[in-house]
């Protein structure tokens, strides 16, 4: 099981966090067998850690015109072009699981758009590297765009605040020097 590497911030011992950020941390290390690093490196930080993971939740675990999937589409392309390693890995996992595909983080995260995924896939990602790369070039135009795929108003705005949301992520991982835990590496490639 791997750990994350001590850097600038110290990872804080589990017993010394507040109760609501300890039980959090515990039931993903029961449901996943693990600890992912990032809830230990932003544990540093307990209010921002609780203000970072609602924010995650509300965009990545709800229902809506986006597939739990495509969310995750999101994450591995946009931290893909920001360089962000922890995210890059750990998001890949998750779309492999969710998409069934083995293939599919490794291709979103070299050159989206000759991965094997539909039109609407490719304007979705296309929208959310231009808010990650250009937000204040996004116009009328893009819109315009990315609604002919049949994405209502809804979808446009989680697609942008989740690309927006994972650039703070990448940012942050990438300052703490935030490693993905070995355990992601593998999930999602084998069958069971």
């Amino acid at each position: 099981m791997s750990q994350p590497t001590p850097k600038r911030f110290p990872i804080p011992a589990l017993d010394k966090l507040p109760d609501d950020i300890r039980d959090r941390i515990l039931a993903v290390q029961e449901k996943s067998g693990f600890v992912p690093n990032v809830f230990l490196t932003l544990a540093y930080r307990p209010d921002e850690f609780r203000a970072f993971f609602a924010y995650h939740d509300a965009l990545m675990d709800k229902d809506g015109g986006l597939t739990k999937a495509e969310r995750e589409m999101i994450v591995v392309a946009t931290s893909s072009a920001n360089q962000c390693h922890y995210c890059v890995v750990a998001h890949g996992a998750i779309l492999r699981i969710r998409a069934k595909n083995p293939q599919i983080a490794d291709q979103i995260a070299i050159n989206y758009r000759k991965a094997d995924i539909t039109p609407r896939q490719r304007a979705m990602l296309d929208f959310a590297m231009k808010v990650s790369a250009e937000a204040e070039k996004i116009s009328e135009q893009d819109f315009s765009d990315i609604a002919r795929h049949g994405f209502s108003d809804d979808d446009i705005w989680d697609i942008a605040a989740i690309s927006a949301f994972f650039a703070l992520s990448n940012r942050m991982a990438n300052l703490t020097g935030m490693r993905p835990n070995d355990e992601f590496y593998m999930m999602g490639r084998l069958s069971k």
